[in-house]
């Protein structure tokens, strides 16, 4: 079976993924550079450099990338890399490209706690204050300055021309509400890939895996089986 690894987005910690930890507890999370770990970076491909290294010192052979938004980037990257190792990829409201408003960034120099409670409010689509929180406090444990970097990592990829150069199966899940990365964006990447399948989650936003843990981990246990078999 293939070892799932998770990658985190912007802004956010290993530990947003609690709830994927206690559903695969053989999966691997780690934190990117910067993310409570040392690094600075400022690009998707410097965060894949890092992903790469994960995986050797793992040693894993086969394994399937769960990347949400920045982390589902990082994945593309290593699978347009023809990483060897990777045998497929989910991702978690993500696309091939990842436009920031300036506005956001305006935000982050301005104020960045204020910044981090707006974002923390588009991360889903029901904004109970426990998860708003949780945000807000991963944000500001990375910092202004990388989560800043984060974003600047976002805006500058764009891999829609070559999306139809990865060849391993590709599985698109996206929150039916999420205002980060519509569905549509997701869908349209998706359908550039060969073989690549788009899902839709109901009442979720960006953050789906939080607001519908039940529904997300069975979507990525039933591709792993498939990609299994």
């Amino acid at each position: 079976m293939p070892a799932l690894v998770f990658l985190h987005g912007a802004g956010c910690l290993p530990a947003v993924f609690d709830l994927q930890a206690a559903a695969f507890p053989d999966a691997i999370i780690p934190a990117l550079p910067g993310h409570g770990v040392p690094g600075s970076p400022r690009s998707v491909g410097e965060f894949a450099d890092a992903i790469e290294r994960v995986l050797q010192t793992n040693g894993l052979r086969d394994a399937v990338l769960v990347g949400s938004s920045m982390g589902g980037a990082i994945a593309l990257e290593l699978a347009l890399r023809h990483h060897p190792s990777v045998r497929g990829i989910v991702l978690l409201g993500s696309s091939a490209k990842l436009r920031v408003a300036p506005a956001i960034f305006d935000a982050i120099d301005t104020d960045f706690p204020a910044a981090a409670r707006m974002l923390a409010g588009y991360f889903f689509a029901d904004a109970r204050p426990e998860w708003i929180d949780g945000a807000v406090a991963q944000m500001l444990a990375v910092g202004q300055a990388q989560t800043r970097r984060d974003f600047e990592a976002c805006n500058s990829f764009d891999v829609l021309e070559r999306l139809p150069e990865i060849a391993v199966p590709v599985l698109a899940l996206t929150g039916e509400k999420d205002v980060m990365v519509p569905p549509k964006f997701a869908a349209a990447a998706a359908d550039r890939i060969p073989g690549g399948q788009a899902r839709i989650v109901p009442d979720a936003g960006h953050l789906l895996f939080i607001e519908r843990p039940a529904e997300t981990n069975d979507a990525v246990r039933a591709f792993v089986h498939t990609i299994a078999s």
